[in-house]
């Protein structure tokens, strides 16, 4: 070691052992640290002049630095250079700066750090340390003219459009974030639409489904003598169309985990839960290899269905009972189906596709361009900043995390009770995955399909015995571990949204 940096490091020690001083605040004057942190070749090395020149000049270092007690200093049991940082950001920054925390929090880099991982970017990353100058200063590290290379300390290759993103930008100030402030909107209408329709639907098929299936249980549903002897099942879902579904439910299932775990980060089982995935950085890797899943099934479905449409040669082939897109008949249907709700008429009878079985099917469509077109976004900031504006990033962040927790709460409320939690089907539906449904029970719930197939002829080509009892075991067990996981994450989520409420 050069005998100039030891005699440097020496004199410092003795300054600092000089310095020492009882554990009081009040008496760890910026001199006292300066003593030590002052000097040139101490780490950290803080400029005396810089730092009196900032706008945090006239405060004093253990406003910021609120763990420093005594001199010299001891760490906290378990405290480490990751928890004294964050510890800077939410007592420092934040016990001056508490509107500014809240907003930061709300963005990727503030998610985090609320985690308790400290690798993203961070109040002091962007501002500085001790030579903080105000946003309108030429100075600053976070004015308009050096933004740009302050992104690119942390993003290479960082374009002019990182430039407006909004750091601290909010949905309740229309004036400066007009943007946030009505994407925001929306999706509190789409939210409070959406539930307040199926959540009251659901509510009263319950209450009549069950008060018809009390008064009906001492004689069957359907005239079983008019059916097939033996027993029969009709086959309704092919191996492939069970398959996407398993690959479908799993990769959302755990989007919803990764991605609602950042989304919350401040609820209590977040950290929990990212620390068990092994961090954000492989939350987030899971979380993208899942998104392609997701995608890779929905696209390859884009192009079954675009073979099919080029098949197409008349109005039944478009709007025909065969077909999900919604018709006039499904309207009728809706009408109908709350009338029988309020006992103003019979319960209506089904074709192949119900009027809410189309709504989970072209829901996704929305959902995935929503979700997907804004993760895409997000996960290559490079190339969306080099087209878009920067508020583009606030933008997609909201839509985003909202649209996910919509797709989220519906799949496991609405989703669940429509296919196994309403009277007529609790505990469990199995037919997804064993593909087939026992014809009595295809005959109450697609009643008018029944009636077209026997009349035609062409229903023996879709009876098919029985599922094994294995394959009938596996895919109960099989449903109640997904439904049980769904109902899981709906809690934590539900949890994570109450908690976001009172912050």
């Amino acid at each position: 070691m050069p005998v100039s940096r030891f005699l440097i490091g020496f004199a410092a020690g003795l300054l600092c052992l000089a310095a020492t001083l009882p554990p009081a605040h009040a008496q760890l004057d910026n001199a006292t640290c300066l003593a030590c942190h002052g000097t040139e070749g101490f780490k950290p090395f803080v400029s005396k002049e810089k730092f009196e020149a900032s706008v945090h000049g006239p405060r004093a270092c253990v406003d910021c630095h609120k763990d420093i007690t005594a001199v010299p200093h001891e760490k906290k049991p378990g405290a480490t250079a990751a928890s004294s940082q964050l510890a800077i950001v939410t007592q420092g920054c934040g016990g001056c700066h508490a509107d500014k925390l809240k907003t930061f929090k709300a963005t990727y880099h503030g998610q985090v750090a609320t985690l308790g991982y400290a690798h993203a970017a961070k109040c002091f990353d962007c501002h500085g340390s001790h030579d903080v100058q105000r946003v309108s200063d030429p100075r600053s590290t976070v004015h308009p003219d050096n933004r740009l290379n302050t992104c690119q300390k942390c993003h290479e290759g960082a374009t002019a459009g990182f430039v407006s993103f909004h750091p601290h930008g909010n949905t309740h100030d229309f004036e400066r974030y007009p943007q946030m402030w009505l994407t925001a909107k929306f999706m509190i209408g789409l939210l409070a639409g959406t539930f307040a329709f199926f959540w009251g639907h659901g509510a009263l098929w319950f209450y009549r489904e069950y008060k018809e299936r009390k008064a009906r249980s001492l004689r069957p549903h359907v005239n079983t003598s008019e059916l097939p002897k033996g027993e029969k099942h009709y086959r309704r879902f092919s191996l492939v169309w069970r398959l996407a579904h398993l690959l479908f439910a799993l990769s959302l299932m755990v989007l919803t985990l990764t991605g609602m775990t950042l989304w919350y980060a401040d609820s209590a089982w977040a950290p929990v839960v990212m620390k068990a995935l092994g961090g954000p950085e492989v939350a987030g890797m899971i979380h993208r290899v899942s998104a392609v899943v997701f995608a890779g099934i929905f696209f390859a479905h884009l192009v079954y269905m675009l073979g099919r449409v080029s098949k197409w040669r008349s109005w039944d082939d478009v709007f025909g009972p065969n077909s999900l897109i919604p018709g006039w008949q499904d309207l009728m249907d809706a009408i109908a189906m709350f009338k029988w709700f309020f006992g103003k008429g019979p319960r209506p009878v089904f074709d192949r596709w119900t009027y809410w079985e189309k709504f989970d099917y072209w829901a996704p469509f929305w959902g995935v361009t929503i979700i997907g077109v804004s993760g895409f976004m997000l996960w290559f900031p490079n190339a969306t900043a080099s087209v878009l504006p920067g508020w583009v990033f606030n933008v997609a962040t909201i839509t985003h995390g909202e649209e996910a927790f919509l797709a989220a709460v519906f799949l496991f409320t609405v989703h669940f009770f429509n296919n196994h939690f309403r009277p007529d089907k609790f505990p469990i539906d199995v037919v997804m995955f064993t593909g087939t449904v026992p014809i009595e029970h295809f005959k109450r719930e697609h009643a008018l399909e029944y009636e077209r197939l026997a009349k035609t002829g062409e229903l023996g080509r879709y009876l098919v015995d029985a599922p094994s009892r294995p394959m009938t075991l596996g895919s109960k067990i099989l449903g109640f571990t997904l439904i049980a996981i769904g109902l899981i994450l709906l809690a934590l989520v539900v949890t994570g949204f109450v908690g976001s409420l009172s912050r």
